[in-house]
């Protein structure tokens, strides 16, 4: 061996199985320093989808998933190959609707959500709209069973009553969603293909309609599944209006909560304070708007005068964040039936709630079964 590369520890001889061991010493601590190196690093963050494209590039038609796209149009749905030529001729990325959807509003803390939509003209507004369409509520109360200020706010937030139904294209965003978000690329499929039948089945140029950065369109803003299973005509036609026909809008919105489940007239949430006393009840929160825990659950050991379920349904259990300088840090309820109704219009706890309490704000009467 050069000496120049033999490691020496001063005052020490060493034997050949000495050189062996401080060798295998060395080596062990070297180890050490390159995990504790690598550990200290940054971790490299995985990039978004929207850093994977150009605003503006083409869509490549010639892709397999495209070219499935187009055999399962002609086969099973009786598009023709120059039809399905012409709609997506010239297609291309829009950037920010990846922008948008890697940033949605309902990962906002609840403090900071709600108040972008229980704001004083919105809350007006949707008083003005109550006495405005009160015969086509009184109506849809009758005939389909659903709480007439629900569907108000719910409208008032998707669309501002209509004011705001979205300036990106659907086509496009169904399109962009598609080829360039992978995490959701199926669902959007499935979405497209909905969307090309609606717009056969009504006479719509697929070009011609806009909507929210998620693909969703007119004063209800559904996504186009959702319109071709709970869209309704309310105004003595057959077209299932959700852009201009207030009867059909409000009553679709209806119609959708009463497919999921909503009781007229019935308890929608109930208070539970600041913290959770049980361990069900934390787990099912912790699951979102899909945890569930039964009523004598939460009657048992955390709200000893919570009204019954309608059908001894099950309850979710919801977290709103306080603000900051608040007493506390969280407020708590129990989501009835009627509040998971909302959770199915949109999967998100936040949205349900700021819904209800919009709904509260037009309204004389409370939701959660209490006077003020």
């Amino acid at each position: 061996m050069n000496p120049a590369h033999k490691l020496h520890f001063p005052g020490c001889k060493e034997t050949p199985g000495q050189a062996h061991s401080n060798t295998v010493i060395i080596l062990h601590y070297l180890f050490i320093f390159f995990f504790i190196f690598i550990a200290a690093q940054p971790s490299i963050a995985k990039p978004k989808a929207s850093d994977m494209v150009i605003d503006g590039q083409p869509i490549d038609l010639g892709q397999e998933k495209y070219r499935q796209l187009f055999q399962e149009l002609v086969n099973q749905h009786n598009f023709t190959t120059p039809e399905i030529q012409e709609i997506f001729a010239g297609l291309v990325i829009k950037k920010r609707v990846l922008e948008l959807m890697e940033k949605p509003w309902e990962a906002k803390p609840y403090y900071l959500y709600a108040p972008l939509f229980l704001t004083e003209k919105n809350i007006a507004t949707g008083r003005k709209m109550l006495k405005q369409h009160r015969e086509i509520l009184d109506r849809i109360e009758k005939n389909i069973g659903v709480n007439r200020e629900i569907i108000i706010a719910i409208w008032g937030i998707e669309t501002k009553y209509g004011a705001n139904q979205g300036s990106f294209n659907v086509f496009q965003t169904l399109n962009t969603l598609f080829d360039a978000y992978p995490r959701r690329s199926k669902f959007f499929r499935k979405e497209m293909i909905h969307f090309l039948l609606l717009c056969k089945e009504n006479a719509i140029d697929p070009k011609s309609v806009s909507g929210s950065y998620a693909g969703a369109f007119g004063q209800t803003q559904f996504i186009p599944s959702s319109f071709r299973a709970y869209a309704v005509s309310f105004d003595d036609d057959d077209k299932r209006d959700v852009w201009n026909s207030v009867p059909d809008i409000l009553a679709s919105i209806a119609n959708y909560l009463k497919k999921h489940h909503w009781t007229m007239d019935s308890t929608v949430y109930w208070e539970l304070g600041s913290e959770l006393t049980d361990q069900q009840l934390v787990a099912a929160y912790l699951k979102g708007w899909r945890g569930r825990v039964s009523w004598e659950k939460i009657k048992e050991t955390q709200a000893p005068d919570i009204p019954q379920s309608p059908g001894k349904g099950q309850l979710s259990i919801v977290g709103l964040e306080l603000p900051k300088n608040a007493a506390k840090s969280m407020r708590y309820i129990a989501g009835f039936p009627n509040f998971q109704a909302i959770t199915h219009w949109n999967h998100s706890n936040r949205y349900a709630m700021a819904a209800v309490q919009l709904a509260e704000a037009i309204s004389t009467e409370p939701l959660n079964g209490v006077d003020h």
